[in-house]
């Protein structure tokens, strides 16, 4: 009894977040971990962010964590995947985009990081806008 009732005091006091992830025509896949509460970027504005970037074996490819410092990137010079995902987020959210290869680095990849063709994912926060 006192076990059913720790249980429905920890359902009513720690409310359940169930992220939904979204498939815009593009391909991509946008997963808000976080919802922010500032301001949401154009197709053109500089963005400061902290992400990280694997494939989908799991291997990190590019991170901001391990520089320790957010990157700063305009959004009309970067992959696709990211100046889409990137307009569906404001200022202080998490989210994790799920990038097809045609919105990545397609049938080039990148030599020694990025094979051809490769999906990506990115867990992207949105720090600020410039």
């Amino acid at each position: 009894m006192l076990r059913l009732v720790v249980a429905i005091l920890i359902s009513i006091a720690v409310p359940c977040f169930a992220a939904e992830t979204v498939r815009t025509p593009s391909g991509m896949e946008y997963t808000q971990i976080r919802e922010g509460s500032g301001a949401t970027p154009g197709p053109t504005d500089t963005v400061i962010v902290n992400y990280r970037g694997t494939l989908l074996n799991g291997r990190e490819f590019d991170s901001s964590y391990r520089s320790g410092r957010a990157a700063v990137f305009q959004l009309d010079h970067v992959i696709r995947c990211w100046t889409e995902g990137l307009q569906l987020m404001k200022v202080g959210g998490k989210a994790e985009l799920s990038c097809p290869s045609n919105l990545g680095y397609g049938a080039e990849g990148i030599v020694g990081s990025i094979p051809p063709n490769a999906p990506l994912n990115f867990e992207v926060e949105l720090v600020g806008i410039k």
